[in-house]
């Protein structure tokens, strides 16, 4: 069998020679000069950052679930047969992969062969959704520090189908629900009304909002919703779909752990809040009145403060209520202090003395 490859650390030294290097040959490494130059930049001054490459998965991934990507010390090697034949072109796409300085891991679908059985396999897979007749979309929001928000959604079925936007708003304080929205709003706006939709999120208030319009039952209203325009555009691109006869199908999924159209989805999310080109929209700011707070931040052993704005709701009635509840905390323990120290002031010294013959007195005292 000549079809084997293995991905091992470069030896360092003079080491016993492995079993696969009796009938194999060294076709690439993946040497990083990371500390070396880290080194040369201590001797010379240099404040420059050397690159780090060679990105790899966490140790036990597969148990966490978790596809965020490390960075390894260790140089690599890919060994193969002696016999096999691997042209240039191969090789230089394998070190690129190799060399991939990425945060997380691509997670690229593909239903054939052996990795057909992993895919059906995963949250999704047995819910279907990878052997769903229509179209798989996913979405996302991203709330980044100094309120800017963006949305993006992917198309599974046309990997190239992918929107990013940008949220505005910022006026009206920072909200997940908004970017949330506004991403189910684009991916609603790029399926056909006649084809039935399946939308991931890993947002279960999108998912609420959105039943509440859902069957018979209590009288829906958008009065105090959070981003209600957008809310209200969503709902009439689904009463299009439903009068087209379309199913639409909103499937919440865990985030950050491992779905390929969710981290795709969040990708885009990222790029619409730091990219500069990309278009905003959802921008005119609403008639509710916003309120701003600062949010104490912790870091080690140290206390910063944050300022935090957002629109009447239930976090901010919780916020209203705490801090009344400090005040009144802190006029009783003013008042509980004051009353000890009045106490002090008033309080008595007792001096006990005797005479030649042993006889003692007592002499009461007032401070004050």
């Amino acid at each position: 069998m000549h079809d084997w490859v293995v991905w091992c650390k470069s030896k360092k030294r003079a080491e016993d020679i492995r079993s696969f290097e009796l009938s194999g040959k060294e076709i690439s490494f993946n040497y990083d000069e990371t500390k070396s130059k880290e080194e040369k930049n201590k001797k010379t001054g240099s404040k420059k950052k050397a690159h780090r490459g060679q990105s790899v998965r966490y140790r036990s991934w597969w148990k966490q679930g978790n596809i965020k990507m490390a960075v390894s010390e260790d140089h690599a090697s890919c060994w193969v047969h002696k016999d096999l034949t691997v042209t240039t072109t191969q090789i230089q796409a394998l070190l690129t992969a190799a060399r991939a300085s990425g945060g997380k891991d691509e997670c690229q679908v593909r239903l054939t062969g052996i990795e057909w059985e992993y895919w059906m396999g995963t949250e999704i897979g047995r819910l279907g959704g990878h052997g769903f007749r229509g179209t798989v979309t996913a979405g996302d929001g991203s709330n980044q520090k100094g309120g800017k928000m963006g949305a993006g959604y992917v198309n599974r079925r046309k990997q190239r189908k992918r929107q990013q936007r940008k949220v505005g708003r910022e006026e009206d304080g920072f909200s997940s629900n908004c970017p949330e929205l506004a991403a189910f709003v684009l991916a609603l706006r790029g399926t056909s009304v006649t084809k039935p939709m399946l939308y991931l999120c890993d947002n279960q208030a999108l998912l609420k909002a959105v039943k509440r319009w859902v069957g018979e039952g209590r009288k829906a209203t958008l009065v105090g919703a959070p981003g209600a325009d957008i809310l209200l555009e969503a709902i009439e691109e689904l009463r299009k779909r439903k009068t087209a006869g379309a199913a639409t199908f909103l499937v919440e999924v865990k985030a950050h752990r491992g779905e390929p159209a969710n981290e795709e989805a969040d990708i885009q999310a990222d790029k619409a809040t730091s990219g500069k080109d990309v278009p905003a929209e959802w921008h005119d700011r609403t008639n509710q009145a916003a309120f701003t707070w600062q949010e104490p931040r912790r870091k080690r052993g140290t206390v910063s403060y944050e300022d935090q704005k957002s629109t009447w709701n239930s976090g901010v009635r919780k916020l209203i209520r705490r801090g009344s509840a400090e005040e009144e905390v802190r006029k009783h323990q003013d008042r509980v202090t004051g009353a000890w120290k009045q106490i002090s002031k008033q309080r008595r010294r007792v001096d006990v003395s005797y005479d030649e013959y042993g006889n003692g007195s007592t002499a009461w005292y007032k401070d004050g």
